[in-house]
């Protein structure tokens, strides 16, 4: 049912090999030993194993972990909050106020409106009223007047 696998060759490679080259005794210096004294005498210790051995060696250091920066006592993001909050409140101060001087310049410009009407409805009212200095027109002096038959005789 399946069919059989196809058998290949194997293919021959060439096969290259690489040997390393020695350097030669003369071109190698080695380093001066020099002999250095510790700085403080490490402490010893010794300890004893339950099938009582006992290894002594120098104590080493435990690791010390880097240091942590230290993280500001409010986040950054509290901050940024804290100040939105602020530019909102003084942005809603400055609309207040802009709405309130908006308010009183209408009520100015009201009043001014209605301080012209009074005016000049009073000096309309002067002008028709006045009697004095009427020019124009004829004027009638009626002393007796006598109505006969609907016909007036002056």
């Amino acid at each position: 049912m399946y069919p059989e696998p196809a058998r290949h060759t194997p293919t021959e490679r060439a096969v290259t090999t690489y040997q390393p080259t020695p350097i030669p005794p003369a071109a190698v210096h080695p380093a001066p030993v020099v002999p250095v004294q510790p700085s403080t005498v490490p402490a010893v210790a010794s300890i004893v194993l339950p099938d009582g051995r006992i290894i002594t060696g120098y104590t080493i250091d435990a690791v010390r972990p880097e240091p942590v920066t230290a993280k500001p006592a409010v986040s950054r993001t509290a901050v940024n909050v804290a100040l939105g909050g602020v530019g909102f409140l003084a942005v809603c101060g400055g609309l207040l106020l802009l709405t309130s001087f908006i308010a009183a310049l209408t009520a100015f410009i009201g009043q001014l409106i209605t301080l012209a009407a009074v005016i000049f409805g009073g000096w309309i009212a002067v002008q028709v009223l006045s009697t004095s200095g009427h020019k124009g027109g004829t004027m009638v002096n009626i002393r007796r007047a006598v109505i006969k038959r609907n016909h007036f005789h002056g």
